[in-house]
């Protein structure tokens, strides 16, 4: 399982290039196709990446996401 994550960063980015989506949007986009214990996860980690209106970057979310899986 673990070797199939950077691809799943790498399947969500071309999904990005291809819809031509913008930064500020990536992270709402990468969010959406997370499912089961990853989207509970990335539940908490919004709220504790987010707190105080801090904006979280994608590059941000995908080293969060691969430290954790």
């Amino acid at each position: 399982m673990e070797a199939m994550i950077p691809m799943v960063i790498e399947g969500i980015e071309r999904i990005f290039g291809a819809m031509r989506c913008l930064d500020e949007h990536k992270v709402l986009l990468g969010g959406y196709v997370l499912h089961d214990e990853a989207d509970h996860w990335w539940g908490n980690a919004n709220q504790r990446l987010g707190a105080n209106g801090v904006v979280i970057t994608w590059a941000r979310f995908k080293r969060e996401f691969l430290t954790k899986y």
